[in-house]
């Protein structure tokens, strides 16, 4: 097959635009990836060795406009798909994958256009725009919320599932400030570390690299000994040993936790459509974990969980979730095209 892979713009969609071209080129299948000179899609593609060509077109968000500006973008998507025409001659794509993001939206259009299978991973349990518009004309849509998806296992790495184990009690907190630094998560951290410290609660603090020699100072003012990373490419170490997490609820982060079986005190996100909150949701509506907003969030939120049997809790969430999301979703759209081939 050869697949275009498209989406991007943030670290929840490249990441599952990733983990599906790697699974792609695992099977022998060519991928270009698609994605836009803006957001991160570059720093994550542009030496991607696994693919045969990658595309970072001049896309910006629709949502975020307003007035004329909003046009403009709607605009930039149409014309941007008419560029993509030669592309998607050159290269006659079997399937176009969206992961959504602004960057998905050209060539999505034009696979529609073109009558090409387009397949959409929402990585939310609030869909977004772009992807709300376009659903009616995929040929699949995948979402591990949505109980009529074919595939409800998000793709995560497996090393979160091999070092999975049930919690029954807190000896241990983790911070997750994100790879940039998520500063009201950080914040939080140092007003409840004394409290925690107190109780005889160790904390692992991951800063972002953005705040981590602040965090750093926070924590030596306070006398907390905290330990203490910016960024780290095996966090799994870290959150495989800790009992619960204080984290924001972006999807990769929170089927990550789940996973490995980590109950989680949620700070959603509170813009970008609110989307982390009904993630969130998904989790507390199970009561497989807890919740506070940004703005009433205080230290107690947190210090009253800390003698909850986690046990159930714990086990709940592994049962949510299982391994090989990417891998689900390939099948898929494999299986598809191979119909496909056997009817022409």
């Amino acid at each position: 097959m050869i697949v275009a892979v498209t989406g991007g713009g943030t670290g929840g969609h490249l990441t599952i635009a990733k983990a599906l071209k790697n699974e792609f080129v695992k099977r022998g299948d060519e991928v270009v990836f698609i994605g836009s000179s803006n957001g991160q899609d570059r720093s994550w593609f542009e030496n991607d060795t696994g693919c045969v060509d990658k595309l970072f077109l001049s896309s910006y968000g629709v949502s975020n406009q307003s007035g004329f500006s909003k046009w403009n973008s709607l605009f930039n998507i149409g014309k941007l798909s008419l560029e993509l025409r030669e592309v998607f001659k050159k290269y006659k794509f079997d399937a176009v994958v969206s992961v959504g993001g602004y960057s998905s939206a050209p060539a999505s259009f034009l696979a529609i256009g073109s009558r090409i299978p387009l397949y959409i991973h929402e990585q939310n349990a609030h869909i977004g725009n772009l992807n709300k518009t376009i659903k009616p004309f995929a040929k699949e849509f995948f979402s591990s919320y949505e109980e009529t998806s074919k595939v409800k296992d998000y793709p995560i790495s497996n090393i979160f599932f091999e070092k999975a184990r049930v919690r029954k009690e807190i000896k241990r907190v983790i911070f997750l400030g994100g790879s940039q630094g998520a500063r009201f998560v950080n914040d939080f951290a140092i007003k409840v570390a004394p409290e925690l410290y107190k109780n005889g609660i160790s904390i692992i603090h991951q800063t972002g690299k953005l705040d981590f020699e602040r965090m750093q100072r926070a924590y030596s003012t306070i006398g907390v000994d905290a330990e203490i990373i910016d960024f780290h490419p095996e966090l799994y170490r870290f959150i495989e040993k800790s009992d619960l997490a204080v984290t924001r609820s972006g999807a990769s982060t929170l089927w990550e936790l789940s996973a490995n079986g980590l109950p989680s005190l949620f700070i959603p996100y509170p813009h970008a459509n609110n989307h982390q909150y009904f993630n969130a949701k998904f989790i507390l509506d199970r009561n497989l974990g807890w919740s506070a907003s940004q703005g009433e969030i205080k230290p107690h939120h947190l210090i009253d969980l800390l003698n909850e049997d986690l046990e159930e809790k714990s086990r709940g969430l592994m049962e949510t979730i299982s391994p090989d999301g990417a891998g689900k979703i390939v099948d898929f759209i494999k299986e598809d095209y191979e119909q496909k081939m056997e009817r022409s």
